[in-house]
């Protein structure tokens, strides 16, 4: 009779092979991008608060997970293309695979009606190796939509795909909050460098099909900005209850 691996087992045999995949395809990139690094601090790199009255059951704050937040921004600039950013924007929030590289990551829905994108609705986004995470939509405006971690994910935080134009240029930007979602994630993002590149890898991949989708040609490659908030940060964070965090006002 068989038994059920424990999900940290099944994750741990099944990383090797996630990290192949996403390697072989990361190695063959061509498309410039330019990184920057800089250091973060809690005052201005925590993610927007969550309104009150979307609910926050199973929510993963960056304040539940482990080791440091990585306040990441993703922007691709698109010229030539006659999009226009709601455009964009509501043929995404139609279907998110419209844009997800789908050899490495794709939206499956569990939660809200199909073909549109209403806040409280949840999807799992399904990747090689144990990169599965379950996702809830907090936030939705006609250029944009944000996303936060549930329990289960192996991060915790937030996520945000926005567009808007910049003269002739069609600008989509991806930005992140997030923290490993529990002291093994974390462990193994020190350990295996691939692992730290596992987001970069997927939402550049994003932008790239952006582009593609658009019709149009990226302008200078993908600008990609990090700030860094070490976990003692976290550490030294006077507690603050939860209800207190997640729904504060947005920013």
């Amino acid at each position: 009779m068989a038994v059920a691996l424990p999900r940290r087992l099944f994750e741990m045999v099944t990383w090797p092979l996630g990290i192949a995949l996403t390697s072989w395809v990361y190695i063959w990139r061509t498309t410039p991008m330019h990184r920057r690094e800089l250091e973060g601090s809690l005052e201005d790199d925590l993610p927007p608060g969550i309104h009150a009255e979307v609910s926050r059951d199973g929510v993963k704050r960056p304040e539940d997970g482990a080791g440091p937040l990585f306040h990441r921004i993703y922007t691709g600039r698109v010229r030539d293309s006659d999009w226009s950013e709601d455009e964009l924007m509501e043929r995404v929030r139609a279907d998110p695979n419209f844009v997800a590289p789908l050899a490495l990551a794709r939206f499956t829905k569990t939660s809200g009606p199909p073909w549109q994108m209403e806040v409280g609705d949840e999807f799992v986004v399904r990747m090689p190796g144990p990169w599965d995470g379950p996702i809830r939509v907090v936030e939705l405006t006609p250029t944009s939509f944000r996303f936060a971690t549930l329990v289960g994910h192996l991060e915790a935080g937030q996520i945000e795909w926005s567009a808007r134009r910049d003269g002739e240029l069609l600008v989509f930007r991806i930005e992140s909050w997030a923290r490993a979602g529990d002291r093994l994630s974390a462990l193994l993002h020190d350990r295996i460098r691939m692992a730290k590149e596992v987001q970069l890898h997927m939402w550049t991949s994003v932008v790239e099909k952006v582009v593609a989708r658009t019709g149009g040609r990226l302008e200078g490659g993908i600008d990609i900005e990090t700030r860094r908030v070490p976990a003692e940060a976290f550490d030294r964070r006077p507690a603050v209850p939860a209800a207190q965090l997640t729904a504060a006002a947005p920013r």
